[in-house]
């Protein structure tokens, strides 16, 4: 593991209130948007599943806002596309569901340059966390 990564994953787990190492993190990129979905490694993890599930709806909420405030602390630096995000904050829905083991949050946009942003943000998250995910819409 880099050292890159290990201070990604120690401040995540700080701005994410849960273990990295406990969970996996997934980044769609969708036709209309995508998603962000994080999931406990142990189903019966209800602790770890309730601390996802806590973070997610409070990220879905600050996004609708213009707010990226801990993807930056997470990263250390503004995340591709966020900027245009929140520029264009209006013409972003941000949705929260829970799933069986966790909890995701769909972005959906109609506007093309909003969409690329996220995309760009969702590339940069897949990048940053390494999670093997497609960096194509699916």
């Amino acid at each position: 593991m880099t050292k890159k990564k290990n201070a990604v994953q120690e401040r995540a787990d700080k701005g994410m209130g849960f273990s990295q190492a406990r969970t996996r993190h997934h980044f769609r990129l969708r036709a209309d948007g995508g998603t962000i979905e994080v999931s406990a490694n142990d189903p019966k993890d209800e602790t770890t599943r309730n601390q996802i599930r806590g973070h997610l709806s409070h990220v879905a909420q600050m996004f609708e806002s213009g707010n990226f405030e801990i993807p930056m602390f997470v990263h250390e630096k503004m995340p591709d596309g966020a900027a245009v995000m929140q520029k264009k904050k209006e013409e972003i829905r941000y949705s929260y569901e829970v799933t069986k083991s966790g909890a995701l949050v769909r972005i959906r946009t109609r506007n093309p340059e909003a969409l690329k942003a996220v995309h760009d943000f969702l590339r940069f998250q897949i990048a940053e966390h390494q999670t093997g995910d497609p960096v194509t819409k699916s």
